[in-house]
């Protein structure tokens, strides 16, 4: 019963009772194409076969252990993600609010470590980084940080576009920078590689750690593991979550040695982040994710379905405006209400998100077919039909 559910969230009318690859049915029988993948979650699709047996194998095995203790399968996830990224060594979460926590307190910890009393954070606008307490903090989104002031003192949003402004910023007083290569809830915005090597520079030349978010835009959905590795550009600590668990609650704050010399024995910690169930999980999906023709097949089929977008917008101009994102981290963007076209495409039996702008997000599952790519197109015109009619 709802009623007893805090009311935080404005849900649809629906309940989903079994999963199937890219596809959702409801207690009534009726099925859905999922391409929002629980926010770009389930990344191997609903209930994948290797999964299931990971989770089920290590569940008959052993459930939780307290961190207290060495946990194998944490072990080797963080070698797998040290081995395949610039970080060298990880903190395992539930969340990627969690991880972002982490990443916060990491980069005070460091400056106190190092005895220069930095402490501010600087953000910028349009950006999510989670609900918790220090993550709103770094958001200039009204509906998000409404009634919970005062916020976590030293942290600034700006504007990513005013380069002047980011050069006065970030001064001897700040911590760090955090920022998402590609704004997920933003509106699917990627953000110039120039700004991200302005940003990297500042940040050496002084003594700032960069934060790197990548809790939605990592773990494939750009065709490489992280968005950032396109560039070139590298950050001293980065956020991961949502794909890393294929929908099992996991998230990771990976950094590299310098960045995380202040975090000593005692300094941070969670009861059930990197337990032996999660890990197993984790470790099979990035198991498939590296696999040999995984990401290269990402980058096949998201070229595929950003040529299709783009005809969408052009046989529909009154209702779509352009393609936004990269890999299968796509946007739509429209020129209604973003939320008429969500709903119409429940209709129609199609599951999209929407974000900011005026945005609605195409997140499918990593491993999505081009007939099951053909058939979201089919729904999505079908639904700029409708709502045209």
């Amino acid at each position: 019963m709802e009623k007893y559910l805090l009311p935080t969230y404005n849900r649809t009318s629906v309940s989903f009772v079994k999963g199937d690859g890219i596809w959702l049915e409801a207690e009534d029988g009726s099925k859905y194409l999922d391409i929002g993948s629980g926010i770009a979650v389930n990344i191997l699709g609903h209930c994948n076969r290797e999964l299931v047996s990971a989770l089920t194998d290590q569940a008959q095995e052993l459930w939780h252990t307290s961190n207290l203790y060495r946990v194998t399968k944490q072990e080797k996830l963080a070698e797998t993600l040290i081995f395949n990224t610039f970080a060298d060594m990880a903190f395992f979460t539930n969340s990627g609010s969690e991880a972002i926590e982490c990443a916060i307190k990491m980069a005070r910890k460091f400056h106190s470590h190092n005895q220069d009393n930095r402490h501010e954070i600087i953000s910028f606008d349009g950006s999510f980084h989670g609900r918790t307490f220090g993550a709103i903090s770094t958001s200039n989104a009204q509906k998000i940080i409404e009634g919970f002031g005062p916020l976590l003192p030293g942290c600034k949003s700006i504007d990513l576009k005013d380069k002047d402004l980011i050069i006065d910023a970030i001064t001897a007083k700040t911590a760090a920078v955090i920022i998402e290569p590609i704004q997920g809830e933003g509106g699917i915005k990627v953000i110039p590689d120039d700004s991200l090597q302005l940003l990297r520079n500042i940040c050496d030349e002084l003594g700032v750690l960069l934060i790197f978010d990548e809790v939605q835009c990592g773990l494939g959905r750009t065709g490489r593991l992280f968005a950032h590795e396109w560039t070139g550009i590298y950050p001293d600590i980065m956020t991961t979550a949502k794909g890393i668990g294929g929908g099992f609650p996991l998230g990771a704050c990976l950094a590299t040695h310098k960045a995380a010399e202040g975090m000593g024995i005692g300094s941070h910690g969670s009861t059930y982040g990197g337990n032996p169930l999660a890990c197993a999980v984790g470790c099979e999906v990035l198991n498939q994710v590296l696999s040999k023709d995984f990401l290269p097949n990402v980058r096949k089929i998201s070229g595929y379905f950003s040529q299709k977008l783009c005809g969408l917008v052009s046989n529909h101009p009154s209702v779509f405006q352009e393609v936004r994102g990269t890999g299968l981290m796509l946007g739509l963007k429209t020129r209604l209400k973003n939320q008429l076209v969500v709903d119409e495409a429940f209709k129609n039996g199609l599951l999209v998100i929407p974000a900011s702008e005026n945005v609605v997000r195409i997140l499918p599952p990593l491993n999505i077919t081009e007939a099951e790519v053909d058939l979201a197109i089919e729904l999505l015109d079908k639904t700029a039909e409708g709502i045209k009619s």
